[in-house]
């Protein structure tokens, strides 16, 4: 099944970085929200899911079990990625 990834982020997060290169390995199609560009993107973050901390990520437009931070196995687990 092919789902819907966007990643808010901004070019020093070292965890964003570590997100994306999870995502290439595994071949995820994402898009990428950069907040300290994108200030309607920072907004819907923070309005949405309650934090100004990156990476947050959105599967599936499913805000009420977004990720926020680099957790490989809640990743894993909502986009159905063996261990």
């Amino acid at each position: 099944m092919k789902h819907n990834v966007t990643i808010y982020t901004t070019p020093t997060c070292h965890f964003c970085n570590e997100v994306k290169v999870f995502f290439k390995e595994h071949k995820i199609n994402y898009t990428e929200k950069d907040v300290t560009k994108d200030k309607a993107a920072l907004k819907e973050m923070v309005e949405k899911s309650g934090s100004r901390g990156v990476p947050v990520i959105v599967i599936d437009n499913n805000w009420d079990e977004v990720i926020i931070g680099f957790n490989e196995g809640k990743l894993r687990q909502k986009l159905n990625i063996a261990s």
